[in-house]
């Protein structure tokens, strides 16, 4: 935008942009520590798996698809539980570099607009 349209803005579009930075943000946060939370839990279930798979690779393992457990063997369930954990991991990779963005273009909007927001009271 140029800055005459940019100066055309009335103080409550300001603000709606302002709220709506930091509402995207926020929930881009929110979804990354969620995903955070899944890789981790992935990583520690496929360190009890690989060491179940050393010791007896037919041993019967069981895992929820889509709402229904279903029993299969700790050799058939490995595989697919590393492709999901290397999925989440980049969805978490695409979803830090959009916080990152996201950040970059707020702090670019609150310069442009001279916002300056007030210190949080205790």
């Amino acid at each position: 935008m140029s800055k005459s349209v940019k100066k055309a803005l009335t103080d409550q579009e300001i603000q709606a942009g302002y709220s709506r930075y930091q509402q995207e943000i926020q929930s881009l946060a929110e979804k990354v520590g969620e995903l955070e939370s899944d890789a981790e839990e992935h990583e520690l279930v496929l360190q009890t798996l690989k060491e179940a798979n050393e010791k007896d690779p037919s041993r019967p393992c069981f895992r929820m698809i889509g709402g229904v457990l279903v029993e299969r063997t700790v050799k058939d369930i490995l595989p697919a539980l590393q492709t999901n954990r290397d999925g989440i991991q980049k969805v978490l990779q695409t979803l830090v570099e959009q916080y990152k963005k996201r950040e970059e273009e707020f702090s670019t909007y609150k310069r442009e607009y001279g916002i300056v927001p007030m210190p949080q009271r205790a």
